[in-house]
């Protein structure tokens, strides 16, 4: 493996190589040189097997972290290849046309994280949040409890429990908190 990562060393300018397992590392690469690793993994590497792209928000140091997970079936060895992004316009080329299935990927990561993909097939296409109107739901800054509260009203009948107290009497039926009110829970 080492030989190899040389190779990615010397072609692609690959740095912050980590390796997780025997047969996994993670690598970071230049966007601008995303396209053509990708490419030479697929066909000159044999990790044909795209297994998913994610996302990362590093809202403190302003960036976005994309990482392309590559799977090679006859060294049963998997490569992430990690990118980053700035927050402020984030923006990378689409490489739907490597592997079909990564317009999926772009396309959620549109919707959740606000991340342009040009010329990727319908990435603005709604995919789960028709009709949204607020920041995209995956930006750190998005305030998930103040959203729901503002959205979902309290409705008449149902109660809210102290998960500590609610999970003991689930788990300790014989638990008495009038008993034990003393007691630590």
């Amino acid at each position: 493996m080492e030989n190899f990562i040389e190779k990615l060393k010397k072609l692609f300018s690959v740095t912050n190589v980590v390796h997780t397992k025997e047969k996994q590392v993670f690598l970071t690469v230049e966007a601008e040189k995303l396209p053509l690793l990708l490419t030479h993994l697929r066909d000159y590497e044999n990790f044909t097997h795209f297994a998913f792209l994610t996302a990362v928000d590093w809202k403190e140091e302003e960036k976005f972290q994309l990482t392309y997970m590559l799977h090679n079936y006859n060294s049963n060895s998997d490569i992430g290849i990690r990118v980053f992004l700035d927050r402020q316009a984030p923006e990378m080329v689409s490489i739907h046309h490597l592997w079909k299935q990564v317009s999926t990927y772009q396309r959620e990561l549109y919707e959740m994280f606000g991340i342009q993909f040009p010329g990727s097939p319908e990435v603005e296409e709604p995919m789960i949040l028709e009709g949204w109107q607020e920041i995209p739901p995956m930006r750190r800054e998005f305030d998930t409890k103040k959203y729901s509260e503002e959205t979902y009203f309290p409705r008449s009948g149902r109660t809210t429990h102290d998960p500590k107290k609610h999970m003991k009497k689930k788990l300790y039926p014989e638990w008495n908190p009038i008993l034990n009110e003393n007691e630590d829970v």
